[in-house]
């Protein structure tokens, strides 16, 4: 009986050996023949017999076995109809709420502010001003406002006349609710750049980009049932402070 203990361990020793050899094999292969993909971080199997998932950095690729094909694109598990390849970078993706740095965004309080949303946006973002219009419909929130200045120069001039305002949430409503100017200010502008900073280094590509209590990340405008909607999964998912 003590024979059997030993040959699962001996087959698991060996499954682990030849998936380490496995990897090892696609990682040369793809970085003899594709220059770009010389540093790898992760080779791993996917649910799909033969095929494996690359990853460099948040960019996903498939190849199979021998490293002889590579396809750049999105898995579909058609029994449960879940988009695989957008499940694994939203895991890759998600930042921690508590590591955000909240002391450079400014913050929006509706209702009783329980429930707690950060957003990155640049001020001359069109969806960024559609999203804002759709959230004055969510109540009982906090909203951490990072600013983002990435689509022009003149987006950073607008970021610190909202920054170094006495009124920083009146001025940001004033110019992305009610199209009003603000009103040129000065003032120490360091946090504009530890935010763009902190975007390069999650990935913030696009403005708006939502991240929620959860960690979920939602890139893109989206209206107010549906923040209505994230909001709630991440209260569920979140515990509650002592």
């Amino acid at each position: 009986m003590k024979l059997i203990p030993t040959l699962l361990a001996t087959a698991a020793l060996a499954s682990g050996f030849a998936a380490t050899a496995q990897e090892a094999d696609i990682r040369k292969a793809l970085a003899e023949r594709i220059p770009q993909m010389d540093k790898i971080d992760e080779v791993r199997p996917t649910p799909m017999k033969g095929l494996y998932e690359v990853r460099i950095g948040t960019d996903l690729f498939y190849t199979d076995a021998k490293g002889n094909y590579v396809i750049q694109g999105e898995l579909i598990d058609t029994k449960v109809r879940r988009n695989l390849t957008e499940d694994r970078i939203a895991k890759l993706t998600a930042v921690e709420f508590s590591a955000l740095p909240l002391k450079d965004a400014f913050t929006i309080v509706r209702g009783d502010g329980k429930r707690k949303l950060a957003v990155f946006e640049d001020p001359n973002c069109g969806y960024c001003k559609r999203f804002e219009r759709d959230l004055q419909n969510v109540d009982n929130v906090t909203v951490y406002l990072f600013l983002y200045p990435i689509l022009s120069p003149d987006s950073a001039e607008k970021s610190r006349n909202i920054w170094c305002s006495k009124d920083q949430v009146t001025a940001w409503q004033d110019l992305m609710v009610r199209d009003k100017p603000v009103p040129a200010a000065s003032c120490d502008t360091s946090a504009l750049q530890r935010n763009l900073a902190f975007g390069r280094k999650h990935k913030i590509t696009g403005t708006p980009t939502l991240i929620f209590a959860n960690g979920a990340r939602v890139p893109g405008a989206i209206g107010a049932k549906e923040v209505e909607k994230r909001l709630a999964e991440a209260s569920s998912e979140t515990p509650a402070a002592n």
